[in-house]
């Protein structure tokens, strides 16, 4: 079943008289299940994208469907997680993860339970009590990931999450990020600028062209599940599909250059 489907999807902006087109008769599909990776220049649209997938933005042109339903006002099916951590420095590590569920109205109890579970799936025991300011960048990021999962989406929509991150500490991050999809097997849509971080998470990745961002090369990831991402990045395969990616990639990074 397709999640989502991108249906000739245009979207552009005005600067005072001047148009500003973002996106252009964009067409994809994303299956139920899937993780598909999403990179292209800076200005490409990615996170447009992201931003229309979540309902905060209208299309200018062309549909998008969600289980197979053209997608009116917010989608409240997807979980969306920026670039920015965006935490809530007066509340601790467990009310900041059971921010949704109380705005549901659940009890403080059965609130604190559930909290619980995600604490430990993410690997923040120990840190309930703690203030964002009090943690490290990684563990930010986690407190992120939990917050966004209690409430259980069926979609995650993740906008450059480990981007700002450290090599090492990516790298925990995007092997505990599988971990949690081979497990849960949720759709996720994950934009990136990493090459490396897109051959080893996901299941395709698409590249987007340089603005107005077109699909331009869909790569099928032939690297076999379960992953590790320590690991993964030796394997002849990988090698290959990076090659592919990149020399899609690099005539358009060139051209942003230039300009």
């Amino acid at each position: 079943m397709a999640m989502i489907v991108w249906e000739n999807l245009s979207k552009w902006f005005f600067k005072g008289r001047k148009k500003i087109q973002v996106l252009d008769s964009l067409s994809l599909g994303v299956s139920q299940g899937e993780f598909l990776a999403v990179v292209g220049p800076s200005g490409c649209g990615k996170s447009t994208l992201l931003n229309i997938t979540a309902g905060l933005l209208r299309p200018s042109a062309g549909e998008i469907y969600y289980r197979e339903t053209p997608l009116q006002g917010v989608n409240t099916r997807v979980g969306y997680i920026t670039q920015k951590d965006n935490l809530f420095p007066w509340r601790s590590v467990e009310d900041n993860i059971g921010i949704a569920l109380e705005i549901r109205g659940l009890g403080r109890a059965q609130r604190l339970d559930r909290v619980a579970e995600l604490v430990q799936l993410v690997g923040l025991s120990g840190f309930e009590k703690h203030y964002p300011s009090e943690l490290s960048g990684g563990m930010r990021k986690r407190v992120t990931l939990a917050r966004t999962l209690i409430y259980d989406p069926e979609t995650l929509l993740m906008d450059e999450p480990f981007g700002a991150l450290d090599a090492q500490l990516k790298l925990i991050l995007q092997d505990e990020l599988l971990r949690l999809w081979e497990a849960t097997q949720k759709t996720i849509v994950f934009v990136t600028h990493d090459l490396a971080e897109a051959v080893s998470l996901a299941n395709r990745v698409v590249v987007i062209s340089a603005r107005p961002g077109r699909v331009k090369m869909i790569e099928k990831v032939e690297l076999p599940h379960p992953r590790n991402v320590f690991q993964i990045r030796f394997s002849p395969n990988f090698g290959v599909h990076f090659e592919r990616l990149w020399e899609c990639l690099r005539e358009d990074l060139r051209k942003g250059e230039e300009i």
